[in-house]
């Protein structure tokens, strides 16, 4: 891939202004909307690779925004809020972001999740290679295709999603801890990474459990980690 498209939405100009700065530095190509409902027009006419979301924004709302792109794209969501309440980003989380940054922000470090976030979504997207088909009792996964199935239905995973369920599919019967998880879905260190990690195996299990609260497929082992069974 030549250039990357990141969409920057925020209703502060200046803030959209630096980003663009920093990601055109990056040799990133930067698409800019003040709101929710400029953001969705641009995606339905321009390929985006990444979106950079505010939350509080007029007409419709970093959240709201990110359920409706959720419906139908897989694209990497940054999330960016000047709240920095662990419920507010679990709640971002929740509904289909990627990832979540406090503003005010380090530029380094925007760059640096920016770069991870892409080179996840590209491998995924991008991948060469023989199908790999993996099946644990009704859950399958294509590695080449990238898409996950249970009992013939396609679900539709987020790219983290697909890592998790793809490390521990591969790996069947192995227990991963919840640091493990992290350091080899995100590909950084781990650092407070408990709730992240909880909150996407709890969206994985939403998707593909009939009873959520009582999974087939992904299971907790206490004070250990998860697992998906051989």
């Amino acid at each position: 891939m030549n250039e990357y498209v990141v969409l920057v939405v925020d209703d502060d100009q200046e803030i959209r202004n630096a980003i663009d700065i920093y990601l055109k530095n990056e040799g990133m190509k930067v698409l800019k909307a003040q709101d929710g409902i400029e953001a969705l027009e641009i995606l339905n006419n321009h390929p985006v690779h990444l979106i950079l979301l505010d939350i509080m924004m007029p007409r419709l709302d970093g959240l709201a925004t990110t359920m409706k792109i959720r419906e139908e794209k897989n694209l990497p969501i940054i999330i960016l809020s000047a709240k920095s309440e662990d419920t507010d980003k679990i709640l971002g989380l929740q509904i289909g972001a990627d990832d979540y940054i406090t503003k005010p922000f380090n530029p380094l470090e925007l760059l640096a999740r920016v770069k991870s976030q892409l080179r996840r979504y590209v491998k995924l997207g991008h991948y060469q290679g023989q199908s790999q088909m993996i099946d644990r009792n009704g859950l399958t996964l294509d590695s080449a295709a990238k898409e996950v199935t249970v009992n013939g239905e396609l679900v539709k995973l987020t790219p983290i999603e697909f890592r998790i369920v793809e490390l521990l599919i591969t790996n069947a019967g192995r227990v991963f801890s919840i640091d493990e998880i992290y350091e080899r879905v995100w590909k950084e260190p781990c650092y407070n990474a408990e709730n992240t990690v909880a909150v996407h195996i709890r969206k994985i299990r939403e998707k593909i459990e009939i009873d959520p609260k009582n999974p087939r497929f992904v299971k907790v082992v206490w004070g250990v980690g998860y697992k998906i069974e051989k």
